[in-house]
């Protein structure tokens, strides 16, 4: 979706401000969030795409003034109200208030080292063959949906060139709405700069994406 997360190509933003000495957390209850996200997320109510487009859906006005893990705790409380694992009432009050809901699986504090370490990994075991090779020219969807997609908005309907094929892999846009892992084949594909950004893009510069193969088209 054209929501508050997809700032790519976006203007008016002023420059990056690197913080000299920045700390991991800037406040304990960063922390805090960061751990109740990362086991939230190994209970099984809900995977990464679905974390992704809770994030993402925040109303753009409240995603820009947002700090960063402001907007993840906003996605974690959604995603429980949604699956009636906690309640308005019990956001108030800082009490239990309804039943517990059973979990797939917990995560224990000595496990979290390995479980962040081995990640999620998206790869599955191929199916057929891939449309497009190395080499190729194509050209991504103008499409704007309000669902989820990993489609750049600054990136729709260019023309580049696949220079690699990644595999086959979780397709995110059936992922984040409970539609299932929906595997496609996953392409690296690259843009010239003025491809993207016009007169304005460095004629030496380029961007390279990695794209599902329902985003692309071929081209002649």
């Amino acid at each position: 979706m054209n929501g508050g997360a997809d700032l790519g190509g976006m203007m008016g933003f002023g420059p990056v401000v690197q913080e000299e000495n920045e700390p991991l957390f800037h406040a304990p209850w960063e922390a805090r969030v960061l751990g109740m996200v990362v086991a939230l997320g190994a209970c099984g109510k809900w995977n990464l795409d679905m974390s992704r487009y809770a994030r993402e859906t925040m109303p753009t006005a409240e995603y820009l003034s947002a700090d960063y893990y402001s907007i993840w705790l906003d996605a974690a409380v959604r995603l429980l109200k949604e699956r009636g694992m906690i309640s308005d009432g019990e956001l108030e009050t800082a009490k239990a208030l309804i039943p517990p809901v059973e979990v797939a699986r917990k995560l224990a504090a000595k496990d979290v080292a390995a479980v962040l370490n081995a990640g999620g990994p998206a790869n599955r075991p191929e199916e057929g063959t891939p449309v497009f090779a190395v080499g190729d020219m194509v050209q991504t969807i103008n499409d704007h949906p309000v669902t989820h997609t990993r489609m750049a908005r600054y990136a729709r309907g260019k023309s580049g060139k696949i220079v690699k094929v990644h595999g086959f892999h979780v397709f995110p846009d059936s992922s984040a709405h409970g539609e299932g892992e929906n595997p496609q084949w996953l392409y690296k594909v690259t843009f010239s700069a003025q491809e993207l950004w016009g007169r304005q893009g460095n004629p030496h510069d380029t961007v390279s994406l990695d794209l599902w193969e329902p985003y692309l088209r071929a081209t002649q």
